[in-house]
């Protein structure tokens, strides 16, 4: 973990006292903040029908003996020698927030990831699970039975002897709200009564009662297709073995996945289990929800925008067994079902799966452990797999299922490619070249015409990626990052999409003081201006960052452009995926290039993920489907592979690649990031995490590479310069441990920060 953070504890823990030790309860804990190691401490008489694992705990710790809540992580009896530990201060969760598989789950999290276990375990448990929220404690008071027995006898003022004969007549214990309102009092003679010995009190945290929606009547399964039947078949049989198995379901966009998913779930919810569907962040629209709402009635949904009362609500409806089907984003790995029957992890090669602050778990691996430690089935599915899913079903790991025909055996669409070297783009009215070219123009004016709908895709948000003076080369660029500015013209700011920093827009170069700079590149925004330049009688609609700010905008555009009222919908890559809309017939790619030539060693799978999921919006109905991809690069093999829908092509002659230079997924491999303000001593220090890691590679992995210290590809970033270190190898555990082993006890120089990020996905 990085180091150099604030913490709340500023002294070590004060040396044992040395005594003759008898065998005595001992539960270690972990602390969210601090020390990331576990802490022995003696269980209590008075506790020991309390504690479990799985509880947080008031300890004290330091030699300020500070009550600090932690997690109680081991209980066992034993006898501790020469010592005399700390003893427990309380226990405070009731019931405990984790069951044993979800224990089981985060010790594995923390050594795989290299995390501290208090930091896995918070997040596994939302915030608002931890806080409740959504309940208040409330007092209850009750007369004692002898108090009760002699209570015509009490000789008490007049308020005092009504709520006494009050709580005679009741038999149960009264929230404190509702005595004094029964007997038309304040608080004062209760706390008389209380102070006399006459009252008992008792605390209960209660949750606000909700009321529950009238059941909609549910939608009949439909009917499944021979490939379809034979990849459920499958599925049934995993589950029926009683063992895990994992299967990867490779079907073609609208080859109907989700519904073996749904055949499949119904099965586990007629053996009285449930199931997790893992989607991601951004194909979790109303869409998704209502398919599965519709079908099971009692789903579960768990995502980010929820707030904290709703996501406890949720979580404990699921722990009560109350819910048959969990649908969630990453986090919803954790839903903790009593029953669980099967995961499913839809689109599973989407890499917002993967975590990207610590602990940074991948949620299909994890996932993976979770199906495999409870003995249930993990269904993957993607049009377009990771490749280290694929290379896993080649070589017999998985379960390979293909659907390789559309229901109703609609044919995919066809895609064309147009070659921006050659093709002359339009001129906008600010005199910068437009984004869309004239075949496309022509394509899109055929189909609007002929009634049907049309999505653009530009991975690229603002209005001008780049603000450029021609007089002197300057590029205006980001103060804390070495990240070029974007323009933003409905704000008229250059942005920063990294950090956030926003300054006025420009009108004169910063450097030169020239006034006529430039505004360059595409961006959304400008895309969207030419969109209503071209087509004035077309509503169109832009869904990006910056529009879909505000709660529910995201299912009001895609209700508009469902219902039609919204003729073309153009955005970044959140309109790429989990979008069903059967009149679409055209799909534009405006630039398929802007992520092909980063120097990531996946930016070619991304490519093709990309390109083959966006054409997959289209021909989903009757009337078919054409899609034209703009590049610069149309004779690159991840944009022929698309336009071919030759996914397995493209992953024989990618593997290979891989292969030969230790990349994933042949290899394993594990990113050291070390980061601060001062170049000097981020750079100096990086070099002895790398000495360190080579020496503890050279034991345990020999063979393995060590590339680094170096920049990384984003060299600064919110003011702090970046350096990189990668492991590569074969042995996975190997190049774990080393990284453990090298940075267990690193102390880094003042505002110099690092981090381990094992499997990475983000590589600049």
């Amino acid at each position: 973990m990085p180091l150099n953070q604030p913490t709340l504890f500023d002294a070590e823990p004060a040396p044992w006292e040395l005594d003759d030790a008898a065998e005595q309860l001992v539960a270690s804990v972990v602390f969210p903040t601090g020390p990331g190691q576990e802490f022995d401490y003696r269980v209590p008489d008075e506790l020991r029908g309390e504690i479990e694992i799985g509880r947080r705990v008031r300890a004290p710790f330091g030699r300020g003996e500070r009550d600090v809540l932690g997690y109680c992580v081991r209980l066992e009896s034993r006898n501790v020698g020469p010592r005399r530990l700390k003893e427990l201060a309380g226990v405070v969760d009731e019931p405990r927030l984790f069951t044993p598989a979800l224990m089981r789950l985060s010790a594995w999290i923390k050594d795989y990831y290299l995390a501290p276990w208090a930091q896995v375990l918070e997040t596994v448990v939302p915030s608002g699970v931890r806080a409740q929220a959504g309940t208040r404690l409330v007092t209850f008071f009750s007369l004692p039975p002898e108090v009760r027995e002699k209570a015509a006898e009490l000789k008490l003022p007049k308020k005092q002897a009504e709520i006494v004969a009050y709580l005679t007549a009741r038999g149960q214990s009264v929230a404190s709200a509702a005595l004094v309102a029964a007997v038309g009092c304040t608080s004062a003679p209760i706390q008389s009564l209380r102070k006399k010995g006459l009252l008992t009190a008792e605390t209960r945290r209660l949750g606000q009662t909700v009321p529950v929606a009238a059941a909609a009547p549910l939608e009949d399964h439909l009917a499944l297709n021979d490939e379809q039947r034979v990849a459920l078949d499958a599925i049934l049989a995993a589950l029926t073995s009683g063992k895990h198995h994992t299967l990867l379901l490779h079907g073609v966009t609208g080859s109907g996945k989700t519904e073996v998913y749904i055949h499949a779930i119904q099965e586990v919810v007629r053996f009285g289990r449930q199931a997790i569907v893992l989607v991601p962040e951004i194909s979790l629209t109303p869409q998704t929800q209502q398919r599965f709402r519709a079908r099971f009635g009692s789903v579960a949904v768990l995502h980010s925008l929820m707030s904290p009362v709703e996501r406890n609500r949720q979580w404990e409806r699921i722990a009560r067994g109350e819910v048959t089907v969990v649908v969630g984003a990453r986090s919803a790995v954790f839903a903790p079902t009593p029953h669980l029957g099967l995961i499913v992890l839809d689109e599973e090669h989407e890499g917002s799966f993967k975590q990207d602050t610590l602990p940074r778990y991948h949620a299909r691996d994890v996932a993976l452990r979770r199906a495999a430690d409870e003995g249930v089935p993990l269904v993957l599915g993607s049009a377009t797999p990771s490749l280290e899913s694929y290379y896993r079903a080649t070589q017999g790991e998985y379960q390979l299922l293909r659907l390789k025909r559309r229901v109703f055996d609609r044919p995919l669409p066809d895609v064309a490619t147009i070659d921006l070297r050659t093709e002359t783009l339009a001129v906008g009215r600010d005199g910068g070249r437009g984004a869309i070219s004239r075949p496309l123009r022509t394509a899109m004016q055929r189909t609007l015409a002929d009634d049907g709908q049309v999505i653009l895709l530009l991975n690229r948000r603002g209005f001008s990626t780049h603000i450029q003076c021609p007089s002197c080369g300057q590029v205006v660029r980001c103060p804390h990052c070495d990240i070029a500015l974007t323009h933003h013209k409905s704000d008229e700011i250059a942005l920063c999409h990294y950090c956030d920093y926003q300054a006025p827009r420009p009108r004169t170069c910063p450097a030169c003081n020239y006034a006529g700079i430039r505004f360059s590149g595409q961006g959304t925004q400008r895309l969207e201006a030419e969109i209503r330049e071209l087509f004035p009688n077309d509503r169109c609609l832009r869904m990006d960052t910056d529009t879909m700010r505000k709660p529910g905008s995201h299912e009001k555009a895609l209700a508009g452009f469902r219902d039609g009222e919204v003729r073309i919908l153009l955005g970044t890559q959140m309109i790429a995926k989990g979008l069903d809309f059967p009149n679409v017939t055209l799909v534009g790619v405006i630039n398929a290039d802007t992520a092909l030539h980063l120097p990531d060693f996946r930016a070619a799978e991304r490519t093709m993920q990309l390109l083959v999921q966006v054409a997959g919006r289209t021909g989903r109905g009757e009337r078919g489907g054409r899609v034209l991809v703009q590049t610069f690069s149309p004779e690159h093999a991840a944009i022929r592979s698309a336009v071919r829908h030759d996914y397995e092509g493209f992953a024989k002659a990618e593997l290979p690649l891989r292969g030969a230079l230790s990349y994933p997924p042949q290899a394993s491999m594990v990113r050291i990031v070390v980061r601060g303000p001062l170049q000097a001593p981020a750079a100096a220090f990086a070099g002895h995490v790398g000495d360190l890691l080579k020496d503890e590679l050279q034991s345990r992995a020999p063979a393995a590479r060590v590339l680094g210290p170096a920049p990384a590809p984003l060299a600064r970033l919110r003011g702090n310069f970046r350096f990189q270190i990668q492991l590569q190898g074969l042995d996975g555990q190997a190049l774990r441990e080393s990284a453990r082993a090298a940075t267990g006890k690193l102390k880094p120089p003042d505002d110099v920060q690092w981090q381990v990020d094992v499997d990475p996905l983000d590589m600049l």
